[in-house]
């Protein structure tokens, strides 16, 4: 019993929709265990977020935010969802991220936002912290974390599997009664041992599922824990189908993950083929560059096929309105580390997977269906993005959906579940626990990201996506063998969830024969194959 830990609010994940929902939990008076499995607590998606987020613009109304959210996600969209992110959105971002947190986005020569626009927005409305939003994001929500004496911060804890006392407490009644959550189990690979977080309420905010894919925009730690752990717990995963693909991330063997911001497009940077010339009209006659992230990454799929190339470029070169090593100087500065002077030179850029559009089923106050269960950011699906996500709107989203569930937790009283929890045994260890193999857990990860990125990826098909399930089912079958002999790790818990996640995905784009969004089959006309 000595392995247990207790507090009002159990957050696993620290992006902006975990720190967000922490803190306004903090805020109104509730304990916190906020943990992460990284060492290092800024290392998520929200980190590498370059673009920017929507903010209070200057010839902008929730009306225009509205139709360009639904018009990117193929109108098949949460409409509630969306209303609310864009009434209530860009006020969060105010009074939230600046007045609160103090996050420092950048201004104009008057003092007011200097805004930018991306792909598929019909006006300037993105703020920004140059090129690296992400980073000022995570910087200054970290920081406001660390100091809020409710938060209680773990770094390098692994969630293993949420705790209900449907599926765990040692009073077989309960197996008969409504499903509660209660907490997780956590795994401190440092100690080996295994710990029992309590919690009557618990908020997944573990970012994404682009580590499952062979090219990808996301750090590795995004192999889709959060959807997996909920899935086992019994909550519903929707629009699973739905990965959207970021058109440019830059294609060099010494770069890894690096994203090419869309803003860059904004500013009137333009693709072109291996032949220098441009493309995007021949796509999309009206935005040509600045079309969907969908349409564009299928646009560079077809270009890179057609011509036999391993990328396409950006020229940013006839940019004349900003210094690009001041407006973007991460993005200047890695490229310059490579020999390429973006000024001078053009960028080779792939696409990769970069959102996930699907998730945990949440309603408005990020609530998944189950007592005490929580999700939000991008593992949570409250079908704000449709088929497609709108650029800039993913830590927009993070903001709202982390305040709304951490104020919905603050109102309730779940004062109730502690007689639960005392039913609750510990961590059950095998009892001959096999020696960690790193060379198998490396070569079926491989095997799940070269799975996705054939099968499942920019574009599919019927037999790619049944020979897809196929491999993974029994893929998953030796792992879970794997998992329940070995002595836990986080890359055999990592290994677990990203099969699972990676079947949920596949059986999602398995059922819908219809294209949509970044959900793309060809007709039988169109198929290559």
């Amino acid at each position: 019993m000595e392995l247990r830990n207790y507090s009002d609010v159990l957050v696993i994940g620290t992006g902006v929709a975990g720190l967000c929902a922490a803190i306004e939990a903090a805020d109104n008076g509730l304990k916190v265990s906020l943990i992460t499995k990284n060492s290092d607590p800024a290392e998520s998606n929200t980190l590498y977020a370059q673009g920017g987020i929507v903010g209070p613009g200057y010839d902008d109304s929730p009306d225009l935010i509205f139709q360009d959210i639904l018009k990117a996600g193929s109108y098949i969209n949460n409409r509630d969802a969306v209303r609310l992110v864009a009434e209530e959105g860009p006020a969060m971002v105010e009074q939230f991220l600046v007045d609160r947190v103090n996050v420092r986005f950048s201004r104009d020569e008057k003092g007011g936002y200097e805004l930018t626009r991306e792909a598929a927005h019909s006006v300037r409305r993105i703020l920004h912290s140059r090129d690296k939003t992400g980073f000022a994001l995570s910087k200054g929500l970290l920081s406001t974390a660390l100091e809020h004496e409710n938060i209680s911060f773990h770094s390098s804890l692994m969630a293993l599997d949420l705790i209900s006392n449907c599926h765990h407490s040692s009073d077989h009644q309960q197996k008969y009664r409504k499903n509660s959550i209660l907490g997780a189990y956590v795994l401190d690979e440092e100690k080996r041992k295994v710990i029992s977080f309590f919690a009557p309420s618990v908020i997944i905010a573990t970012g994404g599922v682009g580590a499952l894919y062979e090219h990808t925009s996301n750090p590795s730690c995004a192999t889709g824990d959060g959807i997996a752990m909920a899935y086992r717990a019994g909550a519903s995963v929707i629009n699973s189908e739905y990965i959207q693909f970021h058109p440019t991330t830059l294609y060099h063997r010494d770069s890894e993950n690096f994203l090419i911001s869309e803003s860059l497009r904004g500013e009137g940077a333009v693709l072109l083929n291996r032949y220098r010339q441009p493309f995007m009209n021949r796509y999309n006659k009206e935005l040509k560059d600045l079309a969907p992230r969908d349409e564009v990454s299928r646009a560079i799929y077809n270009e890179m096929e057609e011509t036999g190339s391993d990328c396409v470029y950006l020229d940013a070169r006839e940019i004349k309105e900003h210094k690009l090593d001041e407006r973007f100087p991460q993005i200047f500065d890695t490229c310059r580390k490579l020999d390429i002077d973006i000024r001078e030179d053009l960028i080779p850029v792939v696409p990769a997977a970069h959102y996930f559009c699907g998730g945990i089923k949440t309603d408005l106050d990020g609530s998944a269906g189950i007592d005490g269960l929580y999700a939000v950011g991008e593992s949570a699906c409250t079908g704000l993005h449709g088929a497609n996500r709108l650029a800039s709107i993913s830590l927009l989203e993070g903001v709202v959906f982390g305040l709304r569930a951490a104020r919905h937790i603050a109102a309730q009283d779940r004062r109730n579940v502690a007689s639960l929890i005392e039913t609750i045994p510990d961590w059950v260890y095998p009892r001959k626990e096999e020696s960690f193999d790193s060379i198998l857990i490396d070569s079926d990860m491989e095997t799940i990201r070269t799975v996705m990125w054939n099968y499942v990826g920019i574009r599919r098909s019927k037999k790619r996506l049944e020979r897809a399930l196929a491999d993974l089912n029994y893929l998953r079958h030796r792992v879970e063998k794997f998992y329940k002999q070995s002595y836990v790790t986080r890359e055999i818990v990592e290994l677990r969830n990203a099969v699972e996640t990676a079947i949920i995905i596949t059986r999602g784009a398995l059922s819908n024969p219809k294209s949509l969004g970044c959900h793309y089959i060809p007709d039988k006309g169109e198929s290559r194959e």
